[in-house]
């Protein structure tokens, strides 16, 4: 009998049990697992699984006890073979409470047949990810095994923390802009008699431009989301690359930066673009913002044909932002574009180049990112030409 559950039914021989479960005489795979799946179904070899598998006949035995299942368990193999269940794998839910105890895979209601997946506890306080079936031989029979299923809870964990210092960004991010809003707000209602004109207007600027980064910081947080669930909607128009990098390059030496830093190569003819232009110029402002803002010296945009990504005989169209900064080290070229990698200290909140990678790929294009000719950090992106089918 099985330590803390019910009685199971008396185990019969392998050789009689794979008989039974398989009505049409085949046998079943190594440890049972081939049961059900019929003479041409390939062997299956437990440990080629990438989650932990335990397997227990229908006396409470255990019969399979994979590769993963000793790593995530740190148990040997050998040391859970023909143990009882409870024994081999001594879970406990997060209140210490016994689980096998709980849920009596054996001796509970007939109408059971799985137990969805959940954090548990090894030995030692260790979380591990369970889910369990209980496999009948007709609906309401006993069961005949109970196959476990143990995954690590490392990766939920990383996307815990991803979420938790996004809030945390944000948070940040929006505490300044806010701070300085509600001050000026405050002061000027409070004292709006002594101050001149040009004192209200300083402030008033102040309290827009602050107001513009909350509403930058917002759209970026939607754009995550939209991102990341595949729902980032494109309203494909013509669009001239070469007019809408004109358009930032103007808006950028509005801003104060000198006309002489900016150098624009076109080599055409470029092929005609369909694609969103409001996320193109999204692209574009958000690569020519970093190079002046983290980047030195000139900053040379080029824009050329070139065969679109996954397409031999396509045409699309590539931009290069290059600049002659001190670059991007080595290691970190293969974070660039994860979320909250920063250049540089020189503020940001470190998703744009996230948002940026998410537009491009979405358009069916490619994006990388090297070092240019100057020293400096080099982006280059594809956008294939996607003309609607209507058009083609």
């Amino acid at each position: 009998m099985a330590v803390g559950m019910s009685s199971p039914r008396p185990a019969h021989t392998t050789a009689a049990r794979a008989a039974e479960e398989e009505p049409d005489g085949s046998a079943a795979g190594p440890d049972g697992l081939g049961a059900g799946l019929g003479q041409e179904a390939p062997d299956i070899d437990p440990d080629d699984l990438p989650d932990g598998l335990v397997v227990a006949d229908e006396s409470g035995r255990v019969v399979c006890f994979n590769a993963a299942a000793a790593r995530i368990t740190a148990t040997p193999r050998a040391a859970a073979i023909g143990r009882p269940l409870d024994v081999a794998l001594p879970l406990e839910d997060l209140k210490g409470k016994r689980w096998w105890e709980l849920t009596d895979p054996y001796g509970g209601l007939t109408t059971r047949k799985a137990q969805p997946e959940r954090n548990l506890l090894l030995p030692g306080g260790r979380e591990v990810l369970v889910s369990a079936r209980y496999v009948r031989e007709h609906p309401l029979g006993p069961v005949r095994r109970v196959v476990v299923s143990l995954r690590g809870t490392e990766a939920r964990r990383r996307t815990e923390r991803s979420h938790a210092e996004l809030i945390a960004t944000v948070a940040h991010e929006l505490r300044s802009p806010l701070t300085s809003v509600k001050g000026f707000t405050a002061t000027l209602l409070a004292k709006w008699e002594r101050f001149t004109d040009d004192q209200k207007r300083l402030m008033l600027e102040t309290v827009d431009a602050d107001a513009g980064r909350v509403t930058r910081l917002i759209a970026e947080l939607l754009d995550i989301s939209r991102i990341d669930s595949g729902r980032l909607e494109l309203r494909r128009q013509p669009v001239d690359v070469s007019a809408a990098v004109a358009r930032h390059i103007q808006a950028l030496i509005t801003g104060g930066q000198a006309a002489e830093r900016f150098l624009v190569r076109t080599r055409g003819p470029l092929p005609a673009l369909w694609a969103d232009p409001d996320k193109v110029d999204q692209v574009l402002g958000n690569l020519l913002e970093n190079a002046v803002r983290h980047g030195e010296g000139t900053v040379t945009i080029e824009i050329a044909p070139a065969p679109a990504p996954g397409a031999d005989d396509e045409m699309g169209t590539a931009v290069t932002v290059s600049d002659e900064g001190p670059g991007i080290p080595e290691e970190s070229m293969g974070r660039v574009f994860t979320r909250f990698w920063r250049g540089s200290k020189r503020g940001g909140t470190g998703l744009g180049l996230y948002i940026v990678k998410g537009i491009v790929e979405a358009h069916g294009g490619t994006i990388t990112v090297d070092r240019g000719p100057g020293g400096g950090a080099r982006f280059r992106f594809i956008l294939p030409v996607s003309m609607p089918a209507y058009l083609v």
